[in-house]
């Protein structure tokens, strides 16, 4: 039996700039931070010849080339692995199309779990750029690399993403303290909407690749309010980085109309009129979590209770992809 797992993630600058579309021509830089909600993979060896794989739904085929689900389908495919004779099953603490990264989660704790049947050593970096292959290269979706890339590593990290597709990864320097305040602060809430992100994304990705001026110069803004932001947390200025959180979901809103609807606005106002200092939509937009920074937590914590959403507690996650049992 082999159970692994990768952890969600929440965007804390930068988000939207990840595309090829904007970073091939642009560079690209975010911070990303991993949290204590997982994906996770169980494998294990059966006495059929079939393989099983069990997600939404079950799939029992002759071999891997058989399955339904594209991303099982291709790790198995790249790996050169047939399935046969095993059960793989997934499943997560928090629903696919939140906003939290679900999808990068999910592929690279697959690839870990069938790495560690064939007894691999793969690094994060290795793990992150064979789950971008799948995601962006073979399926062609059009979403960005932060997710597959922080799932991989864990931690707050700072990711440069440069031409030609090499991405730089560095832990943030934060102090400790500003590490618990901000892990104190931060607070989720669930919208209720969920959507695929690719499907969010892919209005910007095609303005972005036909030269929409609008576009290209909200993303330059957003990468230098990310900047802005990692020099907010490295020097303990966590007023500074709530403020930025709010100029990065009124720039979101402004570069896709997608990106919000009536609901969402209005539980935004009321988070903040009740304690919260900045805030956003995690991820692509259209549903998922608002994320608030708030020191007044006890007030924000009945404002949203009283209109109807429910707070996720969360820790950060400083282990990655991993696997968790091996037996």
């Amino acid at each position: 039996m082999i159970i692994t797992r990768s952890p969600l993630r929440v965007t804390l600058g930068g988000g939207g700039t990840d595309l090829p579309s904007y970073y091939e021509r642009n560079g690209r830089f975010l911070i990303s931070a991993a949290i204590d909600k997982y994906v996770y993979i169980t494998v294990h060896e059966t006495f059929v010849d079939d393989l099983i794989v069990k997600y939404s739904r079950l799939e029992r085929v002759p071999s891997a080339e058989h399955l339904e689900h594209p991303i099982f389908r291709e790790a198995f495919r790249l790996l050169n692995m047939d399935g046969r004779s095993l059960e793989i099953a997934s499943m997560a603490d928090i629903p696919a199309g939140t906003g939290l990264g679900s999808s990068g989660s999910f592929t690279t704790a697959l690839l870990k779990a069938l790495h560690a049947t064939k007894k691999d050593i793969v690094h994060p970096r290795e793990l992150a750029e064979e789950a971008c292959h799948i995601e962006i290269d073979l399926l062609k979706e059009e979403i960005g690399k932060q997710d597959q890339y922080i799932a991989a590593f864990g931690g707050v990290n700072s990711f440069e993403f440069r031409p030609g597709g090499a991405v730089e990864a560095e832990a943030l320097p934060i102090a400790k303290e500003t590490f618990y305040t901000l892990e104190d602060n931060l607070l989720l809430f669930f919208t209720g909407y969920s959507r695929s992100a690719s499907q969010v994304l892919q209005d910007q990705n095609q303005r972005t690749l036909h030269g929409d001026k609008d576009v290209e110069r909200n993303l330059h803004e957003l990468k230098e309010i990310a900047r802005k932001t990692s020099g907010a947390l490295t020097t303990g200025d966590l007023h500074c980085f709530a403020d930025m959180l709010s100029v990065q979901w009124e720039q979101k809103r402004r570069r896709t109309g997608t990106a919000s609807n009536q609901d969402i606005d209005g539980w935004y106002a009321i988070g903040m009129s009740n304690g919260a200092l900045g805030g956003k939509l995690v991820g692509a937009g259209g549903g998922g979590f608002l994320m608030f920074y708030a020191e007044d937590k006890p007030r924000l914590r009945r404002a949203m209770l009283e209109a109807g959403l429910r707070e996720v507690r969360f820790r950060f996650d400083f282990e990655g992809t991993k696997v968790v049992t091996q037996s």
